[in-house]
């Protein structure tokens, strides 16, 4: 009897561990890749807009770009630990001479609607983005192309009007992006993409969420994230309490005053750097009161940089220069180029040109740190004697109300995706885009001679030598009071890992797998 029951326990034993041993397997096998990665069934990102459109010709947004840089893909992106141009759709390229760039492409990749990726879908695609007709917000990125002709399937030969050092950063642009011509020409690409990216699109329910899911025919192997949900989460607050419940795994621009609060989550890490984006004061140069050196010197004078930047609790970074630490172009000794903080200057400025006697009007948007830095900067050209007050717009007005040059300062920002300083230092205060980028309304022909030469040459060298002497000429004239450089932020449920950040403030989530 005992002997019975030893023998039938053994049984049951064995059939138990095997069980649990088939339970784990299955698991195992479940929830992970074949390549080895933990899979993750579903990712929800909260956004706090939603997107304008999804086409990389057509738009020019965020928002948009999220959906976007994970559906398409460009010839060449930039490395987000290095910040280095490689090749990504592209496999090589030569300059024959400092005109001409060809481009040779990877072979045997689809778009997701099956039709080949090729020569003849980059030259379709920067065709139609170049074209007046278009009307492609960011028609600029290609402004100095002047022919593009298929030598052979996958290779592209593109000639330049002049020689244009920033090329490779502008094909690296997500709105320089390659899609797909059959599907360009069968459907609205701005409500149904369709790319060579690790993500296929799903639905997209204007102003609820925008769904993607895993490419399982990518070159490089399927994400491991199969859904990829992008939720429209209009209020900060709202998106950062979701996040601590579990109901969405992803948020980034993590807002200074809430960050100790999601540093405390215990089912959330926070990652961290240094960015492109910048943040600062400008006048409006059409003003004549605006163009005495003296006024700029004041304001300048007036503020502490240093003051505020302590308010950011740490995602800020403290530089003078225009052309910030992670951008093309940066030379560490323009870190303190500027005019330094001096109250006593400012108010010995103030007193002996009435400054005082002059009202001044701050324009600020109404978002982030642009209310912050107003209050702030209102306060501190108070102390010097200035008689400020501040005009708050909501972002869309903002624009177009500094667009046409309607106030006397204001804050601007500028996030750099390219990582260029001649991308920088071009749209926004050359005089040729006075009217439209250039809100500073900024005018200094020499200053212009400098851009232009940043941007028609091929040597590398020479381009930081050029602009190095640009920003300092930028800083010299006190054209902008630089506030902080961006610290890019995002935080992720802790039983996630591989979450690419990029300096430019890009995301990609195709790398994210299971802990």
């Amino acid at each position: 009897m005992k002997k019975n029951w030893f023998l039938m326990f053994t049984l049951i034993t064995a059939l138990l561990l095997a069980a649990c041993s088939s339970d784990d397997s299955s698991s195992q096998s479940s929830n992970e890749s074949s390549g080895g990665s933990k899979e993750v069934e579903s990712l929800t990102y909260a956004s706090l807009t939603d997107a304008v459109g999804l086409s990389p010709i057509m738009t020019n947004d965020s928002a948009s770009s999220n959906v976007i840089e994970h559906v398409y893909e460009t010839l060449f992106e930039r490395d987000a630990k290095t910040m280095e141009i490689k090749p990504l759709l592209a496999e090589s390229y030569e300059n024959p001479d400092e005109l001409t760039w060809v481009i040779k492409l990877k072979q045997g990749i689809k778009f997701h609607d099956g039709t080949d990726f090729n020569a003849e879908a980059v030259k379709y695609t920067f065709d139609k983005l170049r074209d007046p007709a278009t009307a492609a917000p960011r028609a600029s990125l290609l402004e100095p192309v002047d022919t593009i002709t298929v030598i052979d399937d996958y290779t592209v030969e593109i000639k330049t009007k002049y020689p244009y050092g920033p090329f490779l950063a502008a094909l690296s642009h997500s709105n320089a992006a390659i899609v797909s011509p059959t599907a360009d020409q069968k459907q609205d690409l701005m409500k149904e993409p369709v790319g060579t990216g690790p993500f296929k699109f799903v639905s997209w329910t204007p102003g609820d969420q925008v769904v993607l899911e895993a490419n399982p025919e990518y070159r490089d192997g399927p994400p491991a994230v199969k859904k990829f949900i992008l939720k429209v989460v209009p209020e900060v607050s709202t998106a950062i309490s979701m996040l601590q419940a579990g109901e969405v795994q992803f948020i980034d621009k993590l807002p200074t005053e809430q960050l100790s609060r999601i540093e405390g989550m215990k089912n959330v890490n926070v990652e961290k750097v240094n960015g492109t984006g910048e943040y600062y004061l400008t006048f409006n140069f059409s003003r004549p009161e605006n163009q005495e050196p003296e006024f700029r010197k004041a304001v300048a004078s007036a503020i502490d940089r240093d003051a505020f930047i302590s308010k950011l609790n740490g995602l800020g970074v403290r530089s003078d220069s225009v052309i910030g630490p992670q951008v093309f172009g940066y030379q560490d000794t323009a870190d303190n180029a500027g005019t330094p903080y001096d109250l006593e200057t400012a108010k010995e400025l103030v007193k002996k040109n009435g400054y005082d006697k002059r009202p001044i009007t701050l324009l600020t948007a109404n978002r982030g740190n642009f209310v912050l830095m107003a209050e702030v900067v209102q306060a501190q050209l108070a102390e010097a004697g200035f008689d400020v007050q501040i005009e708050t717009m909501e972002w869309a007005a903002f624009l177009d109300t500094a667009r046409a040059g309607n106030y006397d300062l204001t804050f601007l920002s500028w996030s750099n995706v390219t990582a260029d300083g001649s991308e920088l230092l071009y749209p926004n205060f050359h005089s040729d885009n006075v009217g439209s980028s250039n809100r500073a309304q900024y005018s200094n022909p020499e200053f212009d001679k400098l851009v232009e030469a940043s941007r028609t040459t091929t040597n590398q060298e020479e381009r930081l030598t050029i602009l190095d002497q640009a920003n300092r000429l930028m800083l010299q004239d006190d054209a902008v009071v630089v506030m902080y450089h961006d610290v890019v932020t995002a935080a992720l449920s802790s039983n996630l890992q591989g979450l690419i950040l990029d300096p430019t403030g890009k995301w990609d989530i195709s790398a994210v797998t299971a802990k």
